[in-house]
């Protein structure tokens, strides 16, 4: 077996006991580690003392009591340690997502970046027995009589994943497990003109990332809750696709802005795109022509429309405004077929010209009621006319000011259907409400009609102050 290819210099077999199941929130209560290189089987186990205590169910489940931890070292007095066995090795879990983002977190908490390559023993398990359904640890001891230590304490179940290890070496093609390997891995034939060791410093969170071409030319801003799986995306796909291919023969340098979570991704992306315009985002890159449809008194009782453009659109004020629209073209289309579905007057919509009191063309071809030449009243013309609109109805702001949209420690700033920004303190709130309104975007108003919908809005008081 491979215990080494010039990427990693060992294994190490890893498992972790935890007081609960949420990285970022959470501690370690106990790591445990066999080492195998060259030099032979090494196996380490160490107790933590987590910040909260463990609840009953956990200690019932590991058998770690708060009372064995009581004066067990802080993760902090033994990062160090950890981190010379981790470094350099290939880390082999099972749930490798569980452990190595727990043991990630921590060491980044102690300013110690953890990077290894990271295999999972269930998709491997997955990959060479897809036969079977079930792939957790107690399916393995069961499948493949793997002998059971101290089940649920970390060194034990690291055991087992070293178990499972020797056991398909015996039984299984080394070939075809090094290439199992690679593929899940999934270490990707990198860009020949991009640093090899940025992919290394890549995080695992959520935000934007920015490929730059020669001459720091912007080729393309895209956003992901993951951004080191997404951006290693890109080059694994570049044989397959064209776009992927041209991005990654020009693509120099990565930047990456890390996010409180997906929303504030999703409208920094927006924003990004908008000012540096890369030459590969064609979607978020809209023209000038934004408009829509507002709906005005046509002073005989009725309604008229007016096509209201860029600098001019302020939904979150404007009442009567209906649907959104990249061109004049787009919008005039829309209205010309909201009129023939619903046997409008095309002259009374402004969309053909005739002489007063004369019919219009659809009322010769009775596609009209006649509003044109009086047969339908102005009044009932105009009330149909708004209730063909309504699918298109653009909501006016629902709040009576500004207000923060939370996602974890952050706080995006809204008014009147616009982003003014993150927040992270009430100072930079007040800021961003002093900084006034930037104007209307379309792409930030469909993230936003979803995203308050949905997210935890709170009021924002007087200078910015956070309300409940």
């Amino acid at each position: 077996m491979k215990l080494s290819n010039g990427r990693w210099r060992g294994l190490a077999f890893v498992d972790i006991e935890t007081n609960g199941g949420v990285a970022t929130v959470d501690g370690i209560t106990e790591v445990g580690i066999v080492e195998v290189d060259e030099d032979g089987v090494r196996e380490w186990s160490q107790l933590i003392r987590p910040e909260g205590r463990i609840p009953e169910f956990i200690q019932r489940l590991t058998g770690i009591s708060n009372e064995m931890v009581a004066d067990a070292p802080r993760f902090a007095e033994v990062a160090e340690e950890i981190y010379n066995r981790l470094d350099g090795r290939l880390f082999i879990a099972h749930n490798a997502r569980f452990d190595y983002g727990f043991l990630r977190n921590a060491f980044e908490r102690v300013g110690l970046p953890l990077r290894p390559p990271v295999l999972c023993t269930v998709k491997l398990s997955r990959a060479l027995f897809p036969e079977h359904r079930r792939h957790g640890l107690d399916a393995l001891i069961e499948r493949h009589g793997l002998v059971v230590g101290d089940r649920h304490r970390a060194l034990a179940d690291a055991q087992l994943v070293w178990q499972f290890w020797q056991l398909i070496h015996r039984q299984l093609d080394g070939e075809l497990i090094d290439t199992t390997i690679a593929r899940l891995l999934g270490r990707p034939a990198l860009p020949p003109h991009l640093d090899p060791s940025i992919i290394d410093e890549l995080p695992e969170t959520p935000g934007v990332y920015l490929f730059f071409g020669e001459n720091d030319l912007p080729l393309y801003v895209g956003k992901s809750k993951d951004i080191r799986t997404r951006v290693l995306s890109h080059f694994s796909a570049d044989h397959s696709s064209a776009k992927e291919m041209s991005l990654s023969q020009q693509l120099r340098r990565i930047e990456w802005i890390e996010t409180a979570g997906e929303v504030g991704a999703l409208l920094l992306e927006a924003k990004l795109v908008k000012e540096r315009q890369p030459i590969h985002n064609r979607r978020l890159r809209r023209s000038s022509g934004l408009c829509a449809w507002q709906l005005v008194a046509d002073g005989e009782g009725g309604w008229r429309p007016v096509l209201v453009r860029g600098p001019d659109l302020d939904p979150g004020r404007q009442d009567n405004l209906f649907g959104f629209f990249t061109s004049q073209t787009a919008a005039t289309k829309a209205l010309r077929t909201l009129a023939d579905e619903h046997a409008l007057c095309q002259a009374c919509l402004g969309l053909e010209k005739v002489r007063s009191g004369q019919p219009c063309f659809g009322y010769q071809i009775k596609r009209c009621k006649g509003a044109c030449i009086g047969a339908e009243s102005r009044g009932l013309h105009g009330a149909r006319l708004m209730m063909a609109l309504q699918k298109l109805r653009v909501e006016r702001w629902p709040y009576a000011g500004p207000v923060g949209l939370r996602e974890g420690e952050a706080l995006h700033v809204v008014d009147n259907w616009c982003w003014l920004g993150t927040a992270r303190s009430e100072d930079e709130v007040h800021a961003l409400l002093e900084s006034g309104r930037p104007a209307f975007d379309l792409d930030v108003w469909k993230i936003l009609t979803k995203a308050l919908a949905k997210g935890r809005v709170v009021k924002l008081g007087a200078a910015g102050a956070v309300g409940g």
